[in-house]
């Protein structure tokens, strides 16, 4: 049913090409700023917090390929908030569709792909210039921490739009985990105070997106000290906080009574 929405709206967008492709195009070029922005910071010093350019661009390619395949595909269900305003959200409760598929296909735009065009470049440019001892298992990392990482940010985005059930106007507070999630991740994490590390590591794991396992693929010491371990704990913690998204997306349709409750 998803695939079936998502192809609708595909097909509308696609009634104009011209313009679907233009704004593809426009959304990876805004997206690679991101990279032009690493560039300039390397331009001023050779490493950041301790890690060189090719590692700061493999954390940059694996955070924003999987928040770019997260946003495609959940992205939208940040716009509970303004459903549940206007009452849109009740007509969706009659269709016999899941509510949180027809959220998350709404708008649904070729032109979002544009944000993994410069993700994926910039994984496979960084990848060609680490230096790392490739073994199979650092190999098969970088499948896993990507889907783990996309895994991660979806159920956050569905987190989000859960809390908006109860907080109707807390579209912009939840861009600050979203959003502000990605950027982060796109960073070691050793430029961060202890403390705020531990925060998104243990409350908001973030660090389990990209930078946990990146220690194991680039061969280097946790910060925190956790064991070795937590390297690979991405998949659990994406299976333990799906399951959290879940049950906070069932419980605001179970409070649901209609508009502004």
């Amino acid at each position: 049913m998803y695939g079936l929405l998502a192809w609708t709206w595909t097909r509308a967008a696609a009634q104009y090409p011209v313009s679907m492709v233009l704004l593809a195009l426009a959304t990876a070029v805004v997206t690679g700023l991101d990279v032009a922005a690493i560039g300039l910071l390397f331009s001023r010093a050779p490493r950041i917090a301790g890690f060189g350019a090719s590692e700061v661009l493999f954390l940059y390619g694996t955070s924003a390929l999987s928040f770019g395949v997260s946003d495609i595909v959940l992205g939208t269900t940040e716009r509970l908030g303004q459903h549940v305003r206007q009452g849109t959200l009740d007509a969706m409760l009659v269709r016999p569709v899941s509510p949180l598929v027809q959220v998350a296909t709404e708008d649904f735009s070729p032109r979002r792909f544009g944000k993994l065009v410069p993700a994926a470049a910039v994984l496979a440019f960084a990848l060609s210039r680490l230096e790392v001892a490739w073994t199979p298992g650092r190999a098969a990392m970088i499948p896993v921490m990507v889907l783990s990482g996309t895994v991660i940010f979806g159920a956050l985005w569905v987190l989000a739009g859960a809390v908006q059930f109860v907080l109707v106007d807390s579209h912009g507070a939840s861009k600050s985990v979203t959003y502000g999630g990605a950027y982060l991740t796109q960073y070691p994490m050793t430029m961060f105070g202890r403390d705020f590390v531990r925060g998104v590591t243990f409350v908001v794991p973030l660090a389990f997106v990209n930078w946990q396992p990146a220690l194991y693929v680039l061969g280097r010491p946790d910060p925190l000290g956790l064991p070795g371990a937590a390297r690979f704990a991405s998949p659990a913690v994406a299976a333990v906080l799906c399951a959290v998204a879940a049950l906070a997306w069932r419980a605001g349709m179970r409070h649901y009574r209609s508009t502004g409750s």
